[in-house]
């Protein structure tokens, strides 16, 4: 039995470096010359950090010009605060379900289709809105709120371009600088909502479309941005050079193939980290807008302190994964559950008329949120191997969405039911679930 299974697993092992060999072989020489020169590699990788860079910044300003307003249009339209989470949380449903569908095609397809389509598809889906607000069509404005999502999804993943061809030890500090790169469209867009407000109505649109006339314009030309010049595609390059080295190790006969370990329970506390950090945080900023808007803040003021939040959570990036390398992954996560605590008491306590303490209860809010997804993220490849850990990165990105969304539905109805005090509150309390998970993991 066991002379029979060395046989089979040796005629498996030979067919993959057959199959593997004839794949090398049918390379265009192009693609063969990448894989050939570590100095091309450099400065492909070079050349994809600065068009991921490019993109974001585009890709930041579509999706916070649109989360500003969102509520605030929803409530415009239909007389109601109950229904004002239901903006977010479709735009975080459409964005889980683009998260496959952009995940399957830069699989397939490489990283330039898969980026491109997606933030075509949320330009298109903040046309849609513009329409809906145009023709006070509710349904319409639902379903183009979904569609909307696409870009959202993608500007989360296009920070994932920026590490196909990075080293072991470059891979973080490009996805810190793929998410610093998006504070700048993400800070400038909210900040532009009674401009482009001002702009909706000279051109005959109501005022709260104006943002999403932004969002429209900056999700296509980051689309265009990738589509035209994230070329050669780095993930197909990568690709190809991973090939090249199995192959390459594969033909050596003292070759072993390396057993490869999976952590469940690391997955499940990554995955928990990231999805409450998630609920918390749309929860509470979903909501915030309205709760400004009823004690008398304009569209400026509430673009300002969404502008501050949103830098918040992308800003402290290369430090927080500083922190998360040094300090490490359980003690952030700790720091991420009892930020969102200090921030949730803070926006519950906080009168409705003070800018000052609204502004920090959201800056402290959008910290917190991004000790999370950090930690989470770096808990996640830990627990992970190569063979699964795309596969199971995708899995809990659309937790995390759907996750977002269920606070920002949420959020609505419980504020039109108590108060956003309440909400702040048991939001904050709510992140209090990390630690004890946290410190479970720990002592496995």
């Amino acid at each position: 039995m066991q002379h029979h299974d060395f046989k089979k697993e040796r005629a498996e092992k030979m067919s993959r470096q057959t199959e593997d060999a004839a794949a090398l072989e049918s390379q265009p020489e192009w693609l063969q010359a990448y894989v050939e020169s570590p100095e091309k590699q450099k400065a492909l990788y070079k050349r994809t950090l600065l068009i991921v860079v490019l993109s974001q910044i585009f890709g930041g300003a579509g999706l916070a010009a649109g989360i500003t307003v969102g509520a605030l249009l929803a409530k415009d339209m239909l007389g109601t605060d109950s229904v004002a989470g239901l903006p977010i949380a479709l735009f975080t449903l459409g964005s889980a379900g683009a998260a496959l569908v952009v995940g399957r095609l830069s699989q397939h397809y490489g990283r330039r289709a898969g980026l491109a389509s997606g933030f075509l598809t949320g330009g298109i889906g903040a046309i849609g809105v513009i329409i809906a607000a145009v023709t006070n069509n509710i349904f319409l404005l639902f379903a183009a709120l979904l569609i909307y999502g696409a870009g959202s999804a993608t500007n989360l993943q296009a920070r994932y371009a920026g590490t196909d061809l990075a080293s072991s030890k470059q891979r973080a500090t490009a996805v810190s600088i793929a998410m610093v790169s998006t504070t700048f469209g993400a800070v400038a867009g909210p900040n532009l909502v009674e401009v482009m407000g001002e702009f909706a109505i000279s051109v005959g649109v109501p005022a709260l479309s104006g943002p999403f006339i932004l969002a429209a314009a900056a999700y296509i030309v980051a689309g265009l941005v990738l589509l035209f010049f994230l070329r050669p595609d780095p993930f197909v390059v990568a690709r190809a050079i991973a090939l090249a080295e199995r192959n390459a190790k594969a033909s050596s006969p003292d070759y072993v193939e390396e057993e490869l370990v999976t952590d469940k329970r690391g997955i499940g506390v990554a995955a928990l980290i990231m999805v409450l950090t998630q609920m918390v945080m749309v929860a509470i900023m979903t909501m915030t807008p309205v709760h400004m808007g009823s004690h008398g803040h304009g569209l400026s003021a509430v673009g300002m302190v969404i502008g501050f939040h949103i830098g918040a959570m992308y800003l402290p990036s290369l430090l927080t994964g500083v922190l998360v390398d040094k300090v490490g992954r359980g003690t952030m996560a700790v720091a991420s559950g009892v930020t969102l605590l200090i921030s949730g008491v803070m926006a519950a306590v906080a009168p409705g008329e003070s800018m000052l303490w609204i502004t920090l209860a959201l800056i402290l809010l959008g910290l917190g949120w991004n000790f999370g997804l950090i930690s989470g993220t770096a808990l996640l490849v830990d627990a992970t191997n190569p063979t699964n850990r795309a596969k199971m990165q995708g899995t809990v990105d659309v937790m995390v969405a759907l996750s977002g969304a269920t606070g920002g539905m949420l959020s609505g109805m419980v504020v039109a039911n108590s108060s956003f005090a309440f909400l702040s509150l048991a939001g904050g309390v709510l992140s209090l679930v990390l630690i004890p998970f946290v410190v479970w993991s720990n002592r496995k």
